[in-house]
């Protein structure tokens, strides 16, 4: 069975992950910050995992160390599903329309992290999410699991339905990476993923 549990605790964060890569799209997270409860079980839905997590951080200082530590235990969990990605097809592509919104996600499972974000966005705050720290959950999750991620919004009007679009987008491309082809060993002609 492809699941991993991770428990990251740092003087600014305590978080608890429990990760299936091959669920039903079972999310249910407890955090201080709704909307990223909101983004992590539309995330969980649409690429098929069964995501749990308990996210505790320091919020009275501001959301970042909460949501770029959830973003770094996510990326350890997956990480460590995933084990030595034998058979998987590594790489993931969607383009997901919300609404008024279009965004695209491309995912490759190399072992190299690397983050492109290309989005605009015309408020501080959606919910009570700080968008400024959106950026930031998602280097956090390529850089913990060695993951290659474009996200680029082409349009939209409301900045909740550009980001639910990435989350989806997200998720769908990540769900498509992780899927095992059952022709392929390890996918590299270097023989490893790391």
């Amino acid at each position: 069975m492809r699941s991993a549990q991770i428990d990251r605790k740092t003087k600014e964060t305590q978080i608890r992950i429990k990760l299936d890569l091959d669920g039903t799209g079972n999310g249910k997270i407890i955090s201080d910050i709704g909307f990223l409860n909101h983004m992590l079980e539309t995330f969980a839905k649409h690429g098929l995992f069964d995501v749990t997590a308990e996210i505790k951080g320091d919020l009275k200082v501001d959301q970042h160390h909460t949501v770029e530590d959830t973003g770094i235990a996510l990326g350890q969990a997956f990480k460590s599903a995933l084990g030595d990605k034998k058979g998987i097809k590594r790489a993931g592509f969607f383009v997901y329309p919300m609404d008024e919104s279009l965004a695209m996600a491309a995912v490759d499972l190399s072992g190299r992290p690397h983050l492109r974000m290309e989005a605009k966005f015309k408020n501080r705050k959606v919910g009570d999410f700080n968008v400024d720290v959106l950026e930031d959950f998602f280097q956090g999750f390529v850089s913990a699991l060695g993951a290659n991620l474009h996200i680029r919004v082409y349009h939209g009007r409301s900045d909740h339905h550009k980001i639910e679009a990435i989350f989806k987008a997200f998720g769908k491309a990540l769900k498509e990476a992780c899927e095992i082809e059952k022709r392929a060993g390890i996918p590299s002609t270097k023989g490893v993923l790391r």
